[in-house]
């Protein structure tokens, strides 16, 4: 735990795009397939458009193969979209690929709960499971599956 940067420091805030704030850490029960799950219910970023704030509940599901995101810099990575220009589907979609690129996970799907604007809710999905293991057709599944019994929404 020697080499991150963020945990038990300071805080310094990005106010900008930051996918550089993310950290990881050895899994240590890599014989292991269990989940990670990340509710984040405070997402803000910005319509691209509209310059006008989105906000949001992102859920991040994922199954770690060798290397773990380190919570602190999520949070601080999740905050660095506050400034953000993009449409709900491109920001849960960049945050996919970008924990992608930092763990390498078996499987990982991130899922925006937006509020409305104007009238309409929007609540992007996206998956992966990494090539030639068993977590590719699981995400195929999920995919498939993923809101089969979708709740009911009353708060928004």
């Amino acid at each position: 735990m020697d080499e991150l940067k963020s945990l038990g420091k300071d805080t310094g805030y990005h106010f900008s795009y930051s996918p550089e704030v993310l950290e990881s850490f050895e899994n240590k029960h890599q014989q292991n397939d269990y989940w990670v799950k990340f509710n984040c219910p405070e997402f803000t970023s910005l319509c691209p458009i509209t310059g006008q704030p989105d906000f949001a509940a992102i859920y991040i599901s994922y199954i770690p193969d060798i290397k773990m995101v380190e919570s602190k810099s999520l949070k601080l990575y999740l905050f660095s979209f506050r400034n953000h220009g993009g449409f709900h589907e491109d920001c849960v979609n960049i945050i996919m690929k970008d924990l992608i690129r930092l763990m390498d996970p078996r499987y990982i799907e991130v899922w925006g709960k937006f509020t409305p604007r104007g009238g309409i809710s929007i609540d992007p999905y996206c998956n992966y499971g990494k090539p030639g293991t068993k977590f590719e057709s699981f995400a195929e599944y999920r995919m498939i599956n993923h809101d089969l019994s979708p709740e009911k929404i009353d708060n928004r």
